[in-house]
C-alpha cells in the first residue's frame, strides 16, 4: 500500500502531465497557452503542500525557500528575453509551487535522489530536451539534402509562401539588396522581410520554427520523476 508522501508525488505528477499536455496542444495549434491552466496548477500545488504539512509535516523545509529564488530566476531569464514567452515564466513558476521536492515513487526517480532543488533539475531537463533540437534539425536537413552552416541546426530551407502558413522567422533578410544570414530572427518582422526578400526575386529561404517550450517542458517534467537530475548524472559519468 503506498504512503501518503508517495500518494502525494502521484498527485504532482498527474496534475503537471495532465496540463502540461494541454497546454502542448494549445502552444502547438495557437502559440498560446491559457493563463487559468497555470491558476490550477498553483491553486493544486498550494493545496498539496497545506495538506502535506498538516498530514506527514514538511521535512525539507528549505527547499521551500527556492521557490521564490526560481520564480524570480525565472523572471530575469525572461526580463533578458532568454524566457521569450510570458506563458513560459508562469508555466515554470507554477510548476515550482507544485514540485518544490524531490519525489519518491516506488523505484523512482531511477537515479536516485539529487541535492538539487526539485524545480531547477525539471528546468534543466527541459533545457537538455530543448537542446536536442538543432540536431533533429540538422538530421531533417541532412535527409533533405539541404546542409549549409550554420543554418542546417537552427532551420530548413522552406518557401516563402509556406513560411507565410507556418509558425517561423527567417533566418535570412535583405540588406543592401542582398540576402543576408540574421542571428536575431525574433527582432524581426517577418511579413516586411518576406516582402522585400520577394522583391529581390527570392522565393526560397531558410526559416526556423517557433517551438513551443511547453513540450520539451512537459518531456523535462516527466523526466525529471522518471530519471531525475540527469545534468548531474552527466556531469558525473565525464569527470568523477
Amino acid at each position: 500500500m503506498l504512503d501518503t508522501a508517495t500518494i502525494i508525488d502521484i498527485i504532482r505528477f498527474i496534475v503537471g502531465v495532465v496540463i502540461l499536455i494541454y497546454a502542448s496542444y494549445t502552444d502547438i495549434k495557437t502559440r498560446m497557452a491559457y493563463s487559468f491552466l497555470w491558476k490550477i496548477m498553483i491553486g493544486v500545488g498550494l493545496a498539496l503542500l497545506l495538506f502535506q504539512y498538516l498530514v506527514i509535516g514538511i521535512y525539507d523545509v528549505w527547499y521551500l525557500l527556492f521557490i521564490p529564488v526560481m520564480i524570480g530566476l525565472y523572471f530575469i531569464f525572461y526580463r533578458l528575453h532568454l524566457i521569450y514567452g510570458g506563458a513560459d515564466f508562469k508555466a515554470l513558476s507554477a510548476l515550482t509551487i507544485l514540485a518544490p521536492f524531490s519525489p519518491s515513487i516506488l523505484h523512482f526517480p531511477l537515479l536516485g535522489p539529487s541535492h538539487m532543488p526539485f524545480p531547477w533539475i525539471i528546468l534543466v531537463n527541459s533545457l537538455i530536451v530543448f537542446l536536442l533540437i538543432p540536431i533533429g534539425l540538422f538530421v531533417y536537413n541532412i535527409m533533405h539534402h539541404n546542409v549549409r552552416f550554420p543554418h542546417a541546426f537552427l532551420g530548413y530551407f522552406s518557401s516563402i509562401e509556406d513560411a507565410r502558413k507556418r509558425f517561423v522567422w527567417p533566418l535570412e533578410i535583405t540588406v543592401d539588396g542582398r540576402k543576408r544570414f540574421s542571428w536575431r530572427p525574433k527582432g524581426i518582422d517577418p511579413e516586411n522581410q518576406y516582402k522585400s526578400l520577394e522583391k529581390e526575386g527570392i522565393t526560397n529561404i531558410w526559416v526556423t520554427p517557433k517551438v513551443p517550450f511547453m513540450i520539451p517542458l512537459l518531456i523535462g517534467f516527466i523526466f525529471s520523476f522518471i530519471f531525475g537530475d540527469l545534468m548531474t548524472k552527466i556531469i558525473q559519468s565525464i569527470f568523477i
